[in-house]
C-alpha cells in the first residue's frame, strides 16, 4: 500500500514508461489510457496466471491461501505486499515469492497478470483503479469500495479498460441464488414485493476485536515496522493507535461496520436473484451501540429499509450481540422464494423453497407450479473455490465474472447509503442518473 496522490500516480506512469523503454514491449500488449501506459502479458495456453497479493492481513492471507490451493493449476502467487513487515515476511515464506511494503512495486511488474486487493476498505478503490491502469485484472475483496463516488469510478474504469474485476463476495457463487433467479424469471412468485435478510453474530468481546500485536508500530524496526502514514492514505491523519490498525472495521474512516463488512454478503446475492440488479430509490437506517461500548464508532446493532422504484422493498437486520437469523427470502404477490431458511447468507443449503400464495394464484399458475410448497434442489459446491476459479477463467476468456463490478455497484450504493443515513439520522434518496445521494426525492 502507498499514498494515493497525483505525485505517486505520475511516478507509476514514469516507472511503467521506463520499463517499456527498457525493452519490455515484447512481453505483452501496450495499453494507453489518458496519460498512462501499461503492459499486459500475453498468456500462452500453458502459462499460469501470475498473481500479486496486496493486503496480507487476516483476510488477505486467507484468500491468498485459497488461491494457492484451489487455483494452483491455473495460477501462481508471485508477489505479496503489506504495510506491516511481519505480514510481508510470513506471506513471502508461505508462497516462496517476492514481498514488498509498497503496492506500486507489485503493479510495476509486467509479469503480474492479476492482483488480489484485500486491504482495509478505504484502500480498495484506489489500488484497484491503479491496478487497472497498470493493465492488471483484479480480485477485489468486499466491500467493493468505501464510497459511492468510488463505485462509479470503478464501473467507468472497467468499461474503459476492459479489465476483469471480480468482487470477492464468494457467497454469490453459491447455486441457490441462480436457482432463485430462474424461479423468479419463470414467474413463480409473480410481481416482487419485498426481499428480506439478516446477518447476526454474538461474542463476549464484541465483533472485530481480534488479536493485537503489541510489538507492532511505525516507530518499530525490522518485522515489527508498520508504515502507518501509508496505511492512512486518504483517510484523516491520526496518531498511531494499534486498535485502529488491527480493528479498523470499528471506525468510520476505514469501514462502514456491519453494513459494508457483512450486509454486502446479503445485498450482492439479492441483486443476483432479482430479474436485474437495482439501485435503491430511498434508504433509511437505524441501530446503535447497545452492548459493546468500547472504542468503536460503528454500531453493534444495525438495520435498514430500502425502497425501489420498481415497486419493491428490502428489509435487513443485524446484531453483533445476538446470533439468531431470520430467513433470507423474496416475497411476491403469487409466491415466496426462500433461499436460506436458516438465514445465514454465507451458509450452505441443499435446497430453496417455493411457497405459493394459495389464496391468489389462478389455474394457469397451478398448472405450472402447483399450489403446495416445493423444495428445489441446489448444487453443492465450495463457494470460495467456485469464485476463485471463475475469476481465473475470466482472466483468460475476458468474460464477465460472477460478481462483476456493475452488479456489485448496485449493492455498494445501498450499503453506503445506509451508512450515511445512520450517521446523519436522515432518510436519503438516490439520483441514479447522476449517481448522487440527496435529502429529497430527485426530480424525474
Amino acid at each position: 500500500m502507498s499514498n494515493n496522490s497525483d505525485d505517486f500516480r505520475r511516478r507509476d506512469f514514469l516507472r511503467g514508461a521506463g520499463a517499456i523503454g527498457a525493452g519490455l514491449m515484447g512481453a505483452g500488449t501496450v495499453l494507453a489510457r489518458g496519460n498512462k501506459l501499461s503492459t499486459t502479458r500475453v498468456l500462452g495456453a500453458n502459462d499460469k496466471i501470475n498473481v500479486g497479493v496486496i493486503g496480507c492481513g487476516g483476510r488477505g492471507t486467507y484468500v491468498a491461501g485459497k488461491f494457492a490451493l484451489f487455483g494452483s493449476d491455473k495460477s501462481k502467487i508471485v508477489a505479496v505486499c503489506d504495510v506491516y513487515q511481519k505480514r510481508v515476511n510470513a506471506n513471502k515464506q508461505a508462497h516462496n515469492c517476492e514481498g514488498y511494503l509498497d503496492y506500486r512495486e507489485v503493479l510495476s511488474r509486467n509479469d503480474i497478470d492479476a492482483v488480489i486487493v484485500a486491504t482495509p476498505d478505504h484502500w480498495h478503490a484506489p489500488i484497484a483503479l491503479a491496478a487497472m491502469d497498470a493493465g492488471k485484472d483484479v480480485y477485489l475483496e468486499k466491500p467493493m469500495c468505501h464510497t459511492i463516488a468510488e463505485a462509479k469510478r470503478l464501473v467507468d474504469t472497467v468499461r474503459e479498460t476492459k479489465r476483469v474485476v471480480q468482487v470477492g463476495s464468494q457467497t454469490t457463487s453459491a447455486d441457490q441464488w441462480w436457482k432463485a433467479k430462474k424461479c423468479i424469471a419463470d414467474g413463480a412468485i409473480g410481481q416482487m414485493i419485498m426481499s428480506q435478510g439478516s446477518y447476526h453474530r454474538n461474542s463476549t468481546r464484541g465483533e472485530w476485536n481480534g488479536p493485537i500485536d503489541v510489538e507492532a508500530g511505525p516507530d518499530k524496526s525490522g518485522e515489527n515496522y508498520v508504515d502507518w502514514k501509508t496505511w492512512l492514505g486518504s483517510a484523516p491523519k491520526r496518531a498511531w493507535t494499534p486498535d485502529r490498525f488491527f480493528h479498523f472495521r470499528k471506525y468510520w474512516d476505514y469501514s462502514g461496520g456491519i453494513a459494508t463488512d457483512l450486509f454486502f454478503h446479503v445485498v450482492a446475492p439479492l441483486n443476483i436473484c432479482w430479474p436485474e440488479p437495482m439501485f435503491p430509490h430511498k434508504v433509511m437506517a437505524g441501530g446503535g451501540i447497545y452492548v459493546f461500548k468500547d472504542e468503536r464508532e460503528v454500531p453493534d446493532t444495525f438495520h435498514l429499509v430500502a425502497e425501489y422504484n420498481q415497486g419493491h422493498s428490502v428489509v435487513l437486520t443485524s446484531s453483533m450481540a445476538n446470533s439468531q437469523h431470520i430467513p433470507g427470502l423474496i416475497r411476491g404477490h403469487e409466491g415466496t422464494i426462500i433461499m436460506v431458511e436458516h438465514g445465514m447468507f454465507e451458509g450452505h443449503t441443499d435446497h430453496i423453497t417455493l411457497r405459493p400464495e394459495r389464496n391468489v394464484i389462478n389455474d394457469a399458475y397451478r398448472s405450472k407450479f402447483g399450489e403446495a410448497a416445493q423444495s428445489i434442489p441446489v448444487e453443492q459446491r465450495d463457494m470460495m473455490s467456485a469464485h476463485i476459479n471463475n475469476f481465473l477463467d475470466c482472466v483468460r476468456s475476458r468474460q464477465k465474472p460472477t460478481l462483476d463490478v456493475e452488479t456489485a455497484a448496485h449493492a455498494q450504493v445501498l450499503i453506503s447509503m445506509s451508512v450515511e443515513s445512520y450517521r446523519e439520522g436522515k432518510v436519503l434518496y438516490f439520483d441514479e442518473k447522476n449517481w448522487k445521494v440527496t435529502a429529497k426525492p430527485p426530480k424525474v
